[in-house]
C-alpha cells in the first residue's frame, strides 16, 4: 500500500484539478502576461522617442532644402569603435529626408587599383554635388583607426595621412563645403552588451565581423589612437563633435541636433529646443581635456 500522500484537488469550472499542476498554469499564465507587458512597454518606448525624434526629423527636410537652394554641399562623417551607434543614427538622420538629394557611403576594402591610387581619391569620388548631402559611415579616418590598429597601413601611410588630412579638409572648408565630424563614444562595458545581442540574435548576426570579435581585446589599442587622431585632426576647420552614445536615443537625438546648428538654414519650429544636452555631445577639445587627465592618472603621460 502506497505511503504517498492523496494529491490536494480543487474543483475548477467543473474539472477537478491537482493543486501544483493549477499553481504551474498559474505561473505560466503569470509569466506569459509580463512577457505581453514587457513587450508592451517597449513598443511603447519606442513610440515615444520616435514621436520625439519627429519634429527634429522635419528640421533636417529643411535643412536639405536650403543646400538645395543655395547649391551648398555637406559631408557628415560617422566615425566610432564598433556597435557605438552609428548606423542606427544615421538611419534616424536620413529616414524622412528627401532621397534624391542625400546618399550613405560605406566603402569596403580598397580594391587593387584604389591602393595605387592616392590614399583619398576613392572618398573623394564620392563627394556631394551642390544641394546634396553625404552621410560617411566611416570615412577616410579608417585610417587613423582600424587600419592602424590591425595593421592594414605601413607607419609611413599612417603618417602621411595624418600630416595631410588637415590641409584636406581645410581645402573642403575654403571651397565652401560642410563638412561636420562625428565620432561616436560607447563605454567598453556597453560595447559588450551590444556584441552579445549581435551573437545571439539571428537578424543581428551579419552585423558581427572578425574585427568586431577582436575590438574589446584591442579596447586601449583604439582608445590610443582615437587621442592622437583627436589631437591631430581636431582643427577649426574641420572639429571633432563627440557623441555619448550609451543610450541610443539619447545620442540619435542629439546627433541630429548637431547637424541643424551646423547649417545657417531658417529653423521652421522655434519651439523646440535646438541646444545639444552636454552631457551627451562633448566638444573634441573637451574630449582631449579628459583623456589627457586619465592618461596622466593611470600614468600613459604623453610625451
Amino acid at each position: 500500500m502506497s505511503n504517498q500522500p492523496a494529491p490536494h484537488l480543487i474543483e475548477l469550472n467543473g474539472e477537478k484539478i491537482e493543486l501544483q499542476d493549477l499553481l504551474q498554469r498559474y505561473q505560466k499564465l503569470e509569466a506569459e502576461n509580463a512577457s505581453l507587458t514587457n513587450t508592451h512597454s517597449t513598443a511603447l518606448k519606442k513610440h515615444q522617442e520616435d514621436q520625439e525624434l519627429k519634429p527634429f526629423q522635419a528640421e533636417l527636410i529643411r535643412l536639405q532644402r536650403y543646400l538645395e537652394d543655395n547649391n551648398k554641399r555637406m559631408i557628415i562623417v560617422f566615425e566610432g569603435r564598433d556597435a557605438a551607434g552609428k548606423g542606427g543614427t544615421i538611419r534616424e538622420v536620413t529616414r524622412y529626408m528627401n532621397e534624391k538629394h542625400y546618399r550613405i557611403v560605406a566603402l569596403g576594402k580598397p580594391t587593387d587599383e584604389q591602393r595605387t591610387q592616392w590614399y583619398f581619391q576613392k572618398y573623394v569620388s564620392q563627394f556631394p554635388r551642390g544641394g546634396e548631402v553625404v552621410l560617411f559611415d566611416r570615412s577616410w579616418y579608417n585610417r587613423a583607426m582600424v587600419e592602424k590598429v590591425f595593421g592594414f597601413c605601413t607607419e609611413d601611410e599612417y603618417e602621411n595621412f595624418m600630416q595631410g588630412v588637415t590641409g584636406f579638409e581645410k581645402d573642403l572648408a575654403r571651397n565652401g563645403t560642410y563638412l561636420l565630424k562625428l565620432y561616436f563614444s560607447v563605454t567598453k562595458e556597453e560595447q559588450a552588451v551590444r556584441f552579445e545581442k549581435r551573437r545571439t540574435d539571428p537578424l543581428r548576426q551579419w552585423k558581427l565581423s572578425e574585427v568586431d570579435l577582436q575590438a574589446q581585446d584591442r579596447w586601449d589599442e583604439f582608445t590610443h589612437v582615437k587621442y592622437e587622431m583627436l589631437k591631430r585632426s581636431h582643427t577649426a576647420d574641420g572639429p571633432w563633435t563627440i557623441i555619448r552614445s550609451n543610450d541610443k536615443h539619447l545620442a540619435r537625438l542629439n546627433a541630429i541636433k548637431v547637424i541643424l546648428n551646423s547649417v545657417p538654414y531658417e529653423q521652421l519650429d522655434s519651439s523646440l529646443e535646438y541646444t545639444p544636452d552636454p552631457k551627451i555631445v562633448v566638444s573634441g577639445s573637451r574630449e582631449l581635456e579628459k583623456m589627457d587627465a586619465q592618461r596622466i592618472e593611470s600614468g600613459h603621460i604623453r610625451a
